[in-house]
């Protein structure tokens, strides 16, 4: 498990710089495509100070797109109690609670690190599960938190949402201005404007194929995770049963939010193609798969 925290931790570093470079060089590339400088001064401006927005207030802005408010002890003392034990019991300091005014059951952790953590509940997760359930989902959130994977999802979030505005701005860049010219017969702008047209429409794909692929493996993770801090698996497996029965999509979530669930908050496709093509486009892994995982360690 610390291996798994420290590694989350240099994940987080390169996938913070994996995104700079990218967004530097498209910025490169166009600046010397339509022969304008300005154009990579904006994409290093922008690279860096969305980096360091994504890195202190990714969670703010998650918790303000969900639409969530911070609840207090005193407006639900059992929430509370149930997150402070657990706390105890994995060694965490205890994190915010907000809760979203939906009806549809679900849960996500954010912030970027453990002093810096909030746990996220929907008020129907709150109504339809009983309380070892309950337990289940918060030590899954929790386990997010001690392993760091919030840090790295919630940057996630912000820093794929950049590439893919700055891709769109490319290319609308590359429809409508004028492209550098170098030779008369234009073929190599030709070419360039191809590469142009080919980046910015791959960008944004590899990047949200990079946050999917990490949100897959850090709910698996968690789910173990939470498994070992409760001692009770059955308690989150069925909970995600309950959570995967209920058809009610969450209003609250949108695409760029979505990987932070403890599960899927569109109820679209339950029935998940067994397709590895289609499961790289998932942002949770099939909960029949994690379902049965969590049987396992009990030996059901």
């Amino acid at each position: 498990m610390y291996n798994q925290i420290d590694s989350n931790k240099r994940n987080t570093v390169l996938l913070i710089g994996i995104f700079l470079v990218v967004i530097i060089f498209l910025g490169w590339f166009f600046s010397y495509q339509f022969n304008n400088q300005l154009i990579l001064v904006i994409a290093v401006i922008i690279a860096v100070s969305q980096a360091f927005i994504s890195y202190y207030y990714s969670d703010k802005i998650t918790l303000a797109i969900s639409g969530a408010h911070e609840v207090k002890h005193n407006e639900n003392p059992q929430l509370y109690h149930i997150v402070e034990n657990l706390c105890i019991t994995a060694g965490l300091p205890v994190p915010k609670i907000y809760i979203i005014d939906d009806s549809a059951p679900n849960a996500f952790a954010t912030g970027r690190d453990p002093k810096h953590a909030v746990i996220c509940v929907t008020r129907g997760l709150l109504d339809k599960l009983n309380k070892t359930e309950l337990e289940g989902v918060i030590s899954h959130e929790l386990s997010h938190i001690g392993n760091f994977d919030i840090r790295l999802m919630t940057i996630t979030v912000v820093l794929v949402g950049i590439v893919s505005l700055l891709s769109d701005w490319f290319l609308r860049w590359s429809w409508w201005g004028d492209s550098r010219r170098r030779d008369d017969n234009s073929q190599l702008g030709g070419i360039l404007a191809l590469v142009a047209i080919i980046l910015v429409i791959l960008s944004p794909i590899i990047a949200q194929l990079i946050k999917l692929a990490i949100s897959r493996k850090r709910e698996f993770l968690a789910d173990a995770s939470g498994a070992l801090l409760t001692r009770y698996p059955d308690g989150l497996a069925n909970a995600l049963e309950k959570i995967a029965r209920d058809h009610e999509p969450l209003e609250a979530a949108n695409k760029a939010t979505a990987h932070l669930y403890i599960e899927n908050p569109f109820k679209e496709g339950e029935k998940r193609s067994v397709s590895w093509f289609v499961n790289l486009f998932n942002t949770h892994p099939p909960v029949e798969e994690r379902i049965k995982k969590l049987r396992a360690i009990i030996g059901k």
